[in-house]
């Protein structure tokens, strides 16, 4: 299989990138598996080595809002794209032209790109719970009504749409992902709004202190990058007849306040290792993140196989074993 990763150099990206070359196969559009012959990672940033050393990888380095760039990345021999690139939730807020070209122009083009080569590759987008915000309801459903409070959120929501009716014509095999915020993530801190929700983790069990915009009370819905980097698998290797008319779910996630997370940690690492989380409100974070419903039913994720993770605390150990 010919296979492309938009962000292919990010942390999802790149974990993506890893888990496929491990496993060397897909499954295709008619089911079967096939190895994996070339996968093209396309980001504005070269990957890791290890990533560029193996023989089937091809690297390409640029803006994904190039045209020219996308279609040397999608040529028409491609079987399978995962669209991972984007402009992270505050930094799509702060520059509302760079958010739109990036998340929904280049998201566009790629669609267009397939559209012309006219070959039905399966496509897996990247979405965002941030698509479902304002006056909810106390749990969210897939088919709840999508009233997004941040461009970010609009943004994705225009992707979904767009994956479902190019799905529709025939144009595309696709299916969208809402994910939910993605904890522990290695590194520094990225433009998101959530970003936090990794640092009050991350930065205390390596000694360090790390700063919470946001009240303990507030609440998110979580998943670990194992969970994620599995499901996004899975959703691709699922057929269209298993997706049926709505190309687009909510991946499971479990719902946690922050203070929770902070005893979570205690529990788990001790106080001095929870007592570096200092707690210095930021209005602006604040106000994006009250926008975000916390409570998700995701039972047609879970009907359709995908897994949940069990605990805060197998997300902090599974952190730990993968990046410390």
């Amino acid at each position: 299989m010919n296979i492309t990763i938009t962000g292919g150099s990010g942390f999802l990206g790149k974990k993506l990138a890893e888990r496929l070359l491990a496993a060397n196969e897909l499954v295709g559009e008619d089911g079967a598996s096939s190895a994996v012959e070339n996968l093209t990672l396309l980001d504005v940033v070269d990957p890791p080595e290890e990533l560029k050393n193996d023989p089937r990888v091809t690297v390409l380095t640029g803006d994904i809002t190039d045209r020219a760039l996308l279609e040397k990345a999608i040529p028409q021999s491609t079987d399978s794209i995962f669209h991972m690139a984007a402009i992270v939730s505050a930094g799509a807020e702060e520059d509302f032209d760079l958010g739109m070209s990036v998340n929904l122009d280049a998201t566009r083009n790629i669609l267009e790109i397939c559209r012309g080569n006219r070959t039905k590759p399966k496509v897996v987008f990247a979405s965002s719970c941030a698509g479902f915000g304002g006056d909810m309801p106390r749990i969210i459903e897939d088919m709840t009504a999508r009233t997004p409070q941040t461009s970010y959120g609009t943004q994705k929501v225009i992707g979904e749409l767009l994956i479902n009716d190019y799905s529709r014509k025939g144009f595309i095999d696709g299916r969208a992902l809402r994910f939910p915020t993605v904890v522990v993530r290695p590194g520094k801190p990225n433009k998101a709004a959530s970003t936090f929700a990794s640092s009050i983790i991350r930065e205390p069990l390596q000694g360090q202190t790390a700063l919470c915009p946001v009240a303990p009370e507030s609440k998110m819905f979580l998943a670990s990058p194992r969970s994620i980097v599995q499901n996004i698998v899975h959703a691709h290797n699922l057929t269209a007849n298993e997706w049926g008319f709505s190309r687009e779910t909510t991946l499971p996630g479990f719902t946690m306040s922050i203070g929770d997370m902070a005893e979570a940690l205690r529990v788990f690492a001790g106080n001095d290792v929870a007592n570096l989380i200092q707690w210095e409100p930021d209005p602006f974070i604040q106000e994006i993140v009250n926008g975000w419903p916390p409570e998700f039913d995701t039972r047609k994720a879970k009907d359709l196989g995908f897994i949940q993770d069990t605990s805060m605390e197998a997300v902090i150990q599974a952190f730990i074993d993968d990046e410390l």
